[in-house]
């Protein structure tokens, strides 16, 4: 069981006087939640675990509060493909299209993710209230996710990085014993006896999730990571899994139907259920709602609103 008082948060720091950047992170109890919350098999708990650690680190690096930042993983493994989506005030939300599915461990015991993504791509989506969101897409290269997101800074953003990204699950329920991950990235100019110690002090990290099952908190990490690089911590933000899903919104993906589509639902006879893709909850509605909504699908002057 996770420690309650080991609550998940982030840290954003600088080092090296402004050469170098990082984000620190432990993400057990979001981790956890997405598992609980979707069912999720162990390869699929380390895949969007993973992915989740390093969505809701990015989404700090939104300049503006409504900025939006997606993660979208498209692959041939039995997984289908995850989605992951992040603001700036480390609220983080996902899901896999195929949660449960057995297998896929290593030689070495430990949980094949890439094995289970196969062959695909990584979308980053950022959507800063412009005209449209920016967009870069690279080819997933381990399937491991740290290294594809490390790929995709130095091919789409031209920033050399530095990703770490871990979740441990106990043998005896599957459920997370602990998740975290840190980005370094160098900044313009840095210099090469700054690059030198990053890579000395890389060499010495065995994991992210050894690190956490040690007890070191986002603290101990970063002075572990930038030893030698005198960082200075900017900001601590609390972190957590969160949908701001409602019967409201889930009405309006019901609205977009059209008159005859919801029609075709009363001809069932049944209640309608509706899942949040992001987080499973279910919405439920009665034949009275769906008619009220059918009637709303109808603009005025009698033209369906498809």
């Amino acid at each position: 069981m996770l420690d309650k008082d080991q609550r998940d948060y982030m840290l954003r720091a600088t080092a090296a006087d402004g050469q170098l950047r990082a984000f620190v992170l432990r993400s057990s109890q979001l981790v956890e939640k997405a598992r609980q919350a979707h069912g999720l098999s162990p390869v699929a708990t380390a895949a969007l675990g993973r992915l989740l650690s390093g969505g809701v680190m990015m989404g700090k690096m939104l300049k503006n509060a409504g900025d939006v930042l997606t993660l979208q993983i498209k692959c041939d493994g039995p997984i289908g493909g995850l989605t992951v989506t992040a603001g700036a005030d480390g609220d983080v939300k996902g899901y896999v299209i195929n949660p449960v599915f057995e297998g896929y461990a290593r030689a070495d015991h430990k949980l094949d993710v890439g094995g289970a993504l196969g062959y695909g791509t990584l979308t980053v989506i950022k959507d800063m209230g412009l005209k449209e969101p920016f967009a870069g897409t690279t080819e997933l290269v381990t399937g491991e996710i740290a290294e594809d997101l490390t790929y995709y800074f130095a091919t789409s953003e031209q920033t050399p990085s530095s990703v770490g990204l871990g979740v441990l699950l106990n043998r005896e329920d599957g459920s997370v014993s602990c998740a975290g991950g840190f980005i370094l990235q160098l900044m313009p100019g840095a210099s090469e006896e700054t690059i030198s110690t990053l890579e000395r002090n890389l060499s010495q990290v065995k994991s992210v999730t050894a690190m956490l099952s040690a007890g070191l908190t986002p603290e101990d990490m970063l002075s572990v990571l930038c030893d030698g690089l005198g960082f200075r911590i900017e900001e601590k933000c609390d972190c957590r899994f969160h949908c701001d899903c409602s019967k409201q919104r889930i009405e309006k993906v019901l609205l977009s139907l059209g008159e005859k589509g919801l029609k075709e639902l009363l001809e069932e006879e049944k209640p309608v259920e509706v899942k949040c893709h992001f987080c499973n909850t279910a919405y439920s509605f009665t034949k009275e709602e769906i008619t009220r909504l059918a009637e709303q699908a109808i603009r005025p002057g009698g033209e369906e609103d498809v």
